[in-house]
């Protein structure tokens, strides 16, 4: 084998072990939901009161990432960060670099 063909898989093996499953994604997403409750100081049972999902979703989201997509939404917007969730799937796509330019 050539360095050539060495170095071309072992890049290939890299981007293989970097792409995440959606497990990953969901137990992401509920870590990091829950991280920003307890750094709002909100208890699950407020959370539960404040967004109208029950206290055992909750409990199951932030252990499982279990929940769905309308009670995610509810806790996003107790928790305030609904337009973080809303820009999610809107990225920008460019076709030359003036559009970055005049974007500024």
């Amino acid at each position: 084998m050539t360095l050539n063909i060495v170095l071309a898989n072992i890049v290939a093996m890299k981007n293989i072990l970097d792409t995440k499953t959606a497990l990953d994604i969901i137990l992401e997403l509920s870590t990091d939901m829950r991280i920003l409750r307890r750094k709002m100081k909100i208890s699950q049972s407020r959370l539960s009161s404040l967004s109208g999902v029950s206290l055992g979703s909750i409990k199951r989201f932030e252990h499982t990432g279990e929940i769905s997509l309308h009670s995610f939404a509810r806790i996003a917007v107790a928790l305030n960060c609904d337009e973080n969730l809303i820009k999610v799937f809107k990225k920008e796509y460019y076709s030359s670099i003036m559009d970055i330019i005049n974007e500024k």
